[in-house]
């Protein structure tokens, strides 16, 4: 796959919450609660969108661009959108950021990306199911649950692309002003989840208390990215070793490389955990609003 020590990591993140989703389904379903298959389609739809991350669908040129900001490699990257790559033009040439905030807003960008790359997955899912359910010429119980599967999939894409307009404001917002220095959250993933749970249906006890969480995981993903700089510099370092046949020095630099690749998948999975929980809350939020 020629990926990054960095994006390896991630992948194993992915793979194991992937896991982990899969074998709760099993126990579902053989309990006999996911009879109108939705859990298992966004099953599916999860592991495309993994698929499609890390380039292991089959098509060329599809992966998304690595997150491994740490190298100057941005040139290299493409935002596969006209408009977002006129504002990464605009915000690196206006010299309102420093190299350490261009990293930050290189990220936001990456993440953006990643939002309308699942958003499309869906899109598509959801075009699939609408053309297999118009076919059916025989309204039963079972075309009602689809009906209804469809009116929750309508609803994921409206809060999906509602996060995406808001994320390219945000992002139009920072990339002609700079960063504001007030700001409460950094983290891209932590902003939008406060945007969201800002329109959601909590009272204001809940929403304070959710912004201490999201405080904690703001740290958590920071201490993700420490490791995952640790661990590209380890695997920069390690290849360097390897041509010095030194084998004490050698052996010293994989058992770190070792120790700091799992350090980060395993924070990689925490963090990735963390996340879905907390977008799980939030949607269900979200949807309370519509009741």
């Amino acid at each position: 796959l020629h990926l990054s020590a960095v994006k390896l990591a991630e992948l194993h993140s992915d793979l194991k919450i992937q896991e982990k989703d899969e074998l709760s389904w099993k126990k579902l379903k053989a309990e006999g609660l996911d009879e109108d298959g939705e859990k298992e389609a966004k099953l599916r739809r999860n592991l495309n969108v993994i698929m499609t991350k890390y380039g292991m669908n089959g098509k060329k040129d599809s992966q998304l661009v690595d997150t491994n900001y740490i190298k100057d490699g941005t040139e290299g990257d493409t935002l596969d959108d006209p408009r977002l790559e006129k504002l990464w033009s605009k915000a690196k040439t206006s010299g309102k950021f420093s190299d350490e905030e261009l990293d930050k807003l290189w990220r936001e960008f990456k993440h953006h990306k990643e939002k309308i790359h699942e958003y499309n997955i869906l899109l598509e899912t959801v075009s699939r199911t609408e053309d297999i359910h118009k076919n059916v010429t025989n309204p039963s119980e079972e075309n009602l649950v689809k009906e209804e599967i469809l009116h929750n999939k309508h609803r994921e894409l409206k809060e999906k692309l509602r996060s995406i307009n808001q994320g390219f404001e945000r992002l139009r917002k920072v990339s002609h002003q700079g960063y504001d220095t007030s700001s409460e959250f950094e983290e891209p993933r932590v902003i939008d989840l406060w945007d969201m749970a800002k329109s959601a249906n909590f009272t204001e006890k809940e929403l304070e208390s959710f912004r201490e969480e999201l405080k904690h995981f703001e740290a958590k993903i920071e201490k993700h990215h420490h490791y995952q700089k640790q661990l590209e510099i380890s695997h920069q370092k390690l290849k360097h070793v390897e041509g010095t046949g030194d084998k004490d020095h050698l052996n010293r630099n994989k058992e770190k490389y070792a120790m700091l690749q799992e350090k980060t998948k395993e924070l990689g999975y925490k963090v990735k955990k963390h996340l879905q929980d907390l977008s799980s809350r939030i949607s269900q939020g979200l949807q309370h609003n519509e009741l």
